[in-house]
């Protein structure tokens, strides 16, 4: 997994955890109040929120085991929920119940996605790359919301871009590690906030912020509804994604041994489970077997190894 950096002046938070489909990672706030809404969300999406970091395609993301092409998918699966996500927010950003909420500069992914697909498309991009249908559910919604209740929109903008301050750091160390991907960043420029200096602090005000949003209960239990929505159509995405993975012919790239780097805190990243823990060692050690056997120096040393015994058994034998 990837390294946690300490925060400090002008430095990005750089946290062991996306998605992209990440999502909050709930860090103990202080001066919070029950009844504050970023209380009432994180109490109220946990369930979702369990669900949706035990999808089969997160868990394989989490342990590197990524085919490429599902990768790319997903990558296009972003660009057209952001797209539509920063249309209707770009729409209503004058709406009281929104406007506070709104940091274009620092939070909106559209351009950054469109680097990552002519990436991985080339520069007709556009010309290749369509909606899937799980996706199109998702965007209709998030336009449904722009235009007919834009105090939802603050669930769609808080269980992405949080996330994505949060899990998503971890989501793009394992992706460029198991992909192979430039350290430079191409492929993955969807996870870096160039205007944020620390997430963790942005994290805080954007908290902040929602909870001085004048709402009633009612809205406030609307909104909490609204993110469970968000997490069943993320869920529904890896769910098509899954299921897309089935059919490509088996070309997981391993990110190597090992994904976790032994750096910094693993608890924080939002679809880390602790299950996957819960194989002991010797699951653990048969899997860097098997990726040792994978590698070709693994081979040339097995071999070797196999050689010598011959000899000496032979010698025996004599």
């Amino acid at each position: 997994m990837p390294t946690e950096k300490a925060e400090g002046p002008g430095q990005m938070e750089d946290l062991p955890n996306g998605s992209s489909v990440a999502y909050e990672d709930h860090e103990e706030e202080e001066n919070v109040r029950p009844g504050d809404l970023s209380e009432l969300l994180k109490e109220g999406t946990k369930e979702s929120h369990d669900k949706a970091e035990n999808t089969q395609f997160v868990k394989d993301f989490l342990k590197g085991r990524i085919r490429k092409e599902l990768f790319k998918l997903g990558t296009v699966a972003l660009y057209f929920t952001y797209s539509a996500l920063e249309e209707e927010m770009e729409r209503n950003k004058d709406h009281p119940q929104f406007a506070p909420l709104y940091f274009p500069l620092e939070l909106h992914r559209q351009e950054a996605l469109a680097q990552d697909l002519e990436y991985f498309y080339g520069e007709d991009w556009r010309e290749v790359v369509e909606r899937s249908e799980a996706t199109r559910h998702y965007v209709e919604r998030i336009h449904e919301v722009g235009q007919r209740a834009p105090e939802l929109l603050v669930a769609h903008a808080y269980t992405r871009y949080m996330g994505d301050l949060s899990g998503g750091q971890v989501l793009k160390k394992v992706a460029q590690r198991a992909l192979r991907l430039p350290s430079t960043g191409e492929g993955v420029n969807f996870y870096h906030f160039a205007h944020i200096s620390s997430a963790k602090e942005f994290k805080q005000l954007y908290r902040s912020r929602m909870n001085e949003l004048e709402l009633d209960q009612d809205t406030k239990e609307r909104i909490v509804e609204e993110a469970n929505r968000a997490f069943c159509f993320n869920m529904e995405i890896f769910d098509e994604l899954d299921k897309i993975g089935q059919t490509i012919k088996d070309e997981v790239l391993d990110g190597g041994l090992p994904v976790y780097e032994g750096k910094g805190d693993i608890r924080k990243c939002p679809y880390y489970a602790a299950k996957m823990a819960a194989g002991g060692g010797s699951s653990y050690a048969c899997q860097v077997a098997v990726a040792l056997l994978r590698h070709p120096m693994g081979q040339v040393l097995m071999a070797a190894c196999v050689a010598v015994l011959a000899g000496v058994a032979a010698w025996y034998a004599m």
